[in-house]
This record gives C-alpha cells, structure tokens and sequence, in this order.
C-alpha cells in the first residue's frame, strides 16, 4: 500500500519512518515534506502546498494512494477530511467541525463545560476594554490564548499583571491576526503537563503512551513559549490510576460530548492536560492532531502498526482492535532549533553529524530543513528532533545528549534539561 503524509514538520517525518516500518507499506509520499523525508528509502516528497486540497486529492487518486493522514492542525481546521470524504478518499484526521476542538478554544471550552470535563475556570473576550478590566478584576497569575490557531504560540501565562494586559494588547492589536479577534482567560493552574495523544474512530478511544512536552524555550521552563523544545515518554506522572481518570473524565466525555453535537470524530484527539498536585487531571487544552514534538518521543516506542491503528480507526473498527503494543523503554527528544527561535530565524546553514548522531542508535527527525544542491540547511525555527531510546529515562536522556554532540550548525540552540523533571 502507499499511504500521503501531510505535513513538512519532524511530527511527519516521524510519521513517514514509522509507517515505512510496516510490512503492508512499501512506499510513503510526503507533502511537502523536508530535508528529512526527500533523503528516505521509499518516501517521496510533492511539492504541493497543505491547503492545495484539489491538487493534494487528486494526486492521491492518481497514485493510488491507500490512506491519508494530515500533520499540522491547518489543513484539519480548513477542511482536508470534508473534501476527502466527499470523494470517498480515505483519511485520518477529523472534519472542520471536530476540528473545532482546536480551531477555537472558546468552542472547546463550551464543549467541556457541556461534557463536565475539568478544566480551568474561564471567560472569553470579544473586546479589548473589557478584557482588560476583568484581568484586573482576577489579579494574577493568569492565562491569556488568543482564540484561534497561532502555531503554539498564542498562549501567555502571565505571572504579573503588566504582563497580562500587555498580551491581551498585543493580541488586539493583531499579533495573531483573525486568530485574536476573541480573547480566552483562564485561571492559572499549578501541577505538572502532560500530554494524552489519543486515536478514535468517533466511538471508541485508546490513548498512546503519555509524553511530557516543554513548552518554553529556556532551561528550567523560562523564556517564551515555542511550539514545543522536547518531549520524553512515556511520562513517569502519568501512573495507570491516573489515565484510568484521563479516560473516564476526559476522553471519553469528549467524544461523547462531540457526538451529541452530531460530530463523528475521527482522528487523534490530544488531550493537553494539568496534573494538579493532589493528582487530578484537567484539561488545559485540546487538540485535533498529533502533538510536535510528542509523536517523535512517541512513535520510536511503538509495537503495533502504525497503518493498521490508523486504518481501524478511519472504518470504525477500533472497539474490535488489539491492545496497543509498546516497547518496555523510555523515550527522549531533544528539539534543535536555530538562532534567534522563537522569533525570526537565521535560515540556509549547513547541517552536519546527523549520521554520526544515527549511527549511536538515534532517530533524527527533520523538521525545518531542506535539500540544496544535495546539501542540508536549516530552513525554520525548529529544525531537528533528535530520540533516543533507553531502558529507563535517565538512560534516554544520557543517550540523546550523547547523540546531539556530533550534530552541528552556525547558531544552532537546544535545552539541556529536557526530561530531567522525570527523574
């Protein structure tokens, strides 16, 4: 079978090695892809733009394509499923309405407070004045998002109130766009993140292993927030009593609550959860794709087929679906990210070591680069996602880190604390 990948971050060049691993899959085509997926036996990069959804069907259907499964958040929110469906192409990702769940926070919030899942206390926005007064009101620590998508980077938690008022400024006056015509404030909630990707086929829902994402750019959880630094899975908080609660208040309500909505949501739905300190979970937010960086921390863990998890959900048929296999290691992934990330980037160097980094027994996913003249550049913030496997997470850490020295390129820049929360 040939299965398209959408997307051109490490989330798909991860998904295009992991579904080149299965014996039913003898070729991957990636739009558009990176430096990564262009260099990988048996994948193939198109250059078609993410929101070409005419062109991206139509190659499908000349190619022959099996399934297709979308990356980034964008193409879901703009249609991708709707279209496909209507053409009777398969694919995995839910509709533009599912897709909601993300494309808006204030329709998710309304969602949650439908279903009775815990998440923070929060109010929405439509003016700056107002806003600003109820920011006041409240005090901080607080939490402002801009309603829509912002690539991860619409969310300020405010420790001070000058740092509150100046983000909800900033979002009015058109930072994010259309993205920041509403404002969602929430209550600043204290505990630990972790991250539940889950897959469904709108009726049942099995989580993947929990990660822990870091957010910020900076060691210690400082600097801005990014669109993720690291991850490692699976997460030692995320004990079995505690996803046991994830499932029964969180997930399944969600897809219920969707349902009576008349959604049938097909997909991944991530659950960006706050574990409190008396260990409870709450929703801090949720997506409608799989999660950049977890799935490169993710997938390496993964024992079962990938096509077939994915196919068993795209035709309803997840109730009847073996048990999940995973690999008894832990994971790290380390993000590599260029000079002057999170904001504009240096661009066009050379990369070098990334099969010296392989040959330790990393996986290096490519995120921002790209092929020229037969030579890798950097071509975006986040360029790399180097994994290490190990038996425990102190082993993986030790591994990954290990594994970076040899990767090298003018300006480039890494946490080096990335899972140690976990020890």
């Amino acid at each position: 079978m040939k299965v398209l990948v959408v997307g051109s971050g490490g989330r798909e060049h991860a998904l295009a090695w992991k579904l080149l691993q299965s014996p039913n899959i003898n070729r991957v085509f990636c739009i558009p892809g990176n430096g990564g997926t262009a260099t990988m036996q048996n994948c193939q990069n198109v250059s078609l733009s993410i929101d070409d959804f005419e062109g991206i069907l139509r190659f499908a259907q000349v190619q022959g394509v099996g399934f297709t499964i979308v990356g980034p958040e964008l193409p879901l929110a703009l249609g991708i499923v709707d279209y496909f469906q209507a053409a009777e192409a398969l694919i995995f990702g839910p509709t533009k309405e599912g897709a909601q769940i993300e494309a808006s926070k204030s329709w998710a919030k309304a969602l949650m407070k439908e279903a009775n899942i815990p998440t923070a206390a929060s109010a929405t926005f439509t003016s700056l004045e107002t806003a600003q007064a109820y920011v006041q009101e409240q005090g901080a620590p607080i939490v402002i998002k801009a309603d829509g998508l912002a690539s991860g980077k619409g969310v300020t938690v405010a420790m001070t109130l000058e740092e509150a008022t100046e983000a909800i400024d900033r979002i009015f006056a058109g930072q994010f766009g259309s993205a920041g015509e509403t404002v969602v404030i929430e209550e600043f909630m204290v505990g630990q993140e972790v991250s539940v990707l889950a897959v469904t086929d709108g009726k049942t829902i099995r989580p993947l292993s929990p990660a822990q994402d870091h957010k910020r750019l900076g060691d210690g959880d400082t600097g801005p927030n990014t669109g993720g630094m690291g991850a490692y899975a699976p997460a030692p908080i995320a004990t079995p009593e505690l996803m046991a609660k994830v499932q029964t208040q969180v997930l399944e309500p969600a897809i219920a609550a969707l349902n009576a909505r008349g959604i049938d949501y097909r997909g991944c739905l991530y659950a960006g959860l706050m574990i409190t300190p008396e260990g409870e979970p709450k929703v801090v937010e949720f997506n409608c794709r799989l999660g950049d960086p977890e799935t490169q921390a993710v997938l390496p863990l993964l024992d079962t087929n990938l096509d077939d998890l994915l196919m068993a959900c795209i035709e309803g048929n997840l109730a009847n679906f073996p048990s999940i296999k995973w690999k008894k290691q832990s994971s790290v992934c380390v993000v590599m990210a260029a000079g002057g990330y999170p904001d504009k980037v240096d661009m066009g160097q050379f990369i070098t070591g990334i099969g010296k980094a392989e040959d330790l027994g990393a996986f290096v996913f490519q995120s921002g680069t790209k092929l020229k003249n037969n030579a890798l550049v950097t071509n975006g913030g986040r360029v790399l996602g180097v994994t290490a496997l190990g038996e425990d997470i102190k082993n993986a850490i030790a591994n990954v880190y290990s594994a970076i020295e040899f990767v090298a390129y003018d300006g480039m820049y890494y946490r080096k604390d990335i899972a140690s929360k976990a020890i």
